[in-house]
């Protein structure tokens, strides 16, 4: 069995036997060990529940009723919840809150791996079979990180990590393709001429007075053979733009660049592939559903759980969770980013993209805490503010697989040009996240009226 493996199915009564380092700490910053193996890596679709089965944002719903207060807000009674929310809180055990969602999210689990087996053949099906799969390990992953004073700690935690190392062997196939269809798409865009359609038409426009006039001299035997050809080249390079000589190299580079990255990708995809179905059959996957299973029947609470109100015990830790979050975003350059074009993310270091992915988890802990307390409403801020973080990683890891293959040995430079300017769209992609985070995570002050 593989080490980590052993004790993972086993009940929450008896010894784990697990190895301690098992348990992650994620990144230092921010302070919030754990966030990073509590909830590792997100989906590459953009389905994470924050859209409904239409599409439309899950901030309100559908009946018309008011989101779930974010921290802060008017009318907030000191848990960051409702009145009515916290009302229902108190009437409930913290052991009957946290078990329904424990069971409820085991059950997706299962229901996953079951369409995921069914699948067969069908490579689409599959796929969102994982993607589901992933998001029920998450959740149950995240509910164990924040609630863990609840449960056996123990077994908690190696459940939690065991699903931190499922979820991410999941979710790198999927990361792989996405990044070459993000990377492919900014290639066209770059390089495409249907967006400039007046930019020949303007040369041409330019040009054809100064090609008749040679004409008739031509005629008259005033310029012919190699002369006419270098004077209707130089008027032609005087009336064509200063950008089109870099639009040309950007062109020619365009093909072997796409070549390689897509060479690069799709053999870190099938990589992926193969490590994602050997993990499906091994005997540590095997101990992890077992565990799940047994947690869709009966969760681990302990002795405490059950005799506390939800309302006294899961507003604290959904808090806990949400200050951690703002101590992190606190230590972001929030003042800076807020300024459009502020070339701040421009750099390749990756240590300053480490805190903003942090904060993307931390944001997931404290959305899946409110999720678990009332599910039926959700947190805007923290929606729009997910959303935003995702787009930030998708575009620093694009920008990484660039700047990777522009580091190819004897590439010709016209392909490391094109890596190269692929590079910096992502990284102003980077910027563009950043800022718009900034304006979804800072208060707006009202404008005043003249």
């Amino acid at each position: 069995m593989t080490p980590g493996g052993a004790g993972v199915a086993q009940r929450h009564d008896q010894p784990t036997g697990g190895p301690a380092g098992l348990i992650g700490t994620g990144y230092e910053l921010g302070g919030a060990p754990g966030a990073r193996s509590a909830v590792v890596d997100g989906p590459y679709g953009g389905d994470d529940g924050i859209h409904g089965p239409d599409g439309a944002s899950r901030g309100r719903d559908v009946d018309g009723r008011r989101p779930l207060m974010t921290h802060g807000s008017a009318g907030d009674d000191g848990t960051g919840l409702g009145g009515d929310i916290s009302a229902v809180l108190a009437a409930r055990t913290a052991e009957e809150v946290l078990a329904g969602y424990l069971h409820q999210q085991s059950a997706d689990f299962l229901r996953s791996l079951r369409l995921h087996r069914e699948s067969g053949s069908d490579a689409e099906g599959a796929g969102e079979a994982a993607r589901q799969l992933r998001r029920a390990a998450r959740r149950i992953s995240a509910t164990l990180h924040t609630f863990r004073p609840l449960t056996e700690e123990a077994w908690a935690d190696q459940l939690r990590s065991e699903l931190g190392w499922l979820s991410g062997t999941l979710a790198r196939e999927q990361a792989c393709a996405a990044r070459r269809e993000r990377l492919m798409a900014a290639l066209q865009r770059l390089t495409g001429r249907g967006e400039r359609p007046d930019r020949s038409d303007r040369s041409d426009r330019q040009s054809r007075p100064d090609r008749g006039k040679r004409g008739d001299r031509t005629t008259t035997g005033s310029a012919t053979g190699p002369a006419a050809s270098t004077a209707g080249a130089s008027a032609t390079a005087s009336s064509t733009p200063a950008a089109e000589p870099d639009d040309g190299a950007l062109a020619a580079g365009a093909a072997r660049a796409g070549a390689l990255l897509d060479r690069q990708l799709t053999l870190a995809r099938t990589r992926a592939h193969s490590a994602a179905l050997q993990a499906l059959g091994s005997s540590r996957f095997h101990a992890v559903a077992d565990s799940v299973a047994v947690l869709a029947s009966e969760a681990p609470p302990a002795r405490t759980a059950a005799e506390r109100s939800a309302g006294e015990a899961l507003p604290p830790l959904a808090e806990q969770a949400h200050r951690r979050l703002a101590e992190a975003v606190a230590a972001l350059p929030l003042s800076r980013a807020g300024y459009p074009y502020n070339a701040a993310a421009l750099s390749a270091d990756q240590r300053q993209d480490a805190p903003w992915h942090q904060v993307r988890m931390l944001v997931r802990l404290s959305r899946y805490a409110r999720e678990v307390m009332a599910p039926e409403y959700a947190d805007t801020r923290l929606a729009e503010a997910g959303r935003a973080l995702e787009w930030h990683r998708d575009a620093a890891e694009a920008a990484a697989a660039a700047a990777a293959a522009a580091r190819t040995p004897r590439i010709a430079p016209a392909t490391a040009y094109a890596l190269g300017v692929l590079h910096a769209d992502q990284r102003h992609e980077v910027e563009a996240a950043r800022f718009a985070f900034g304006r979804v995570w800072l208060p707006r002050t009202p404008e005043r009226r003249s």
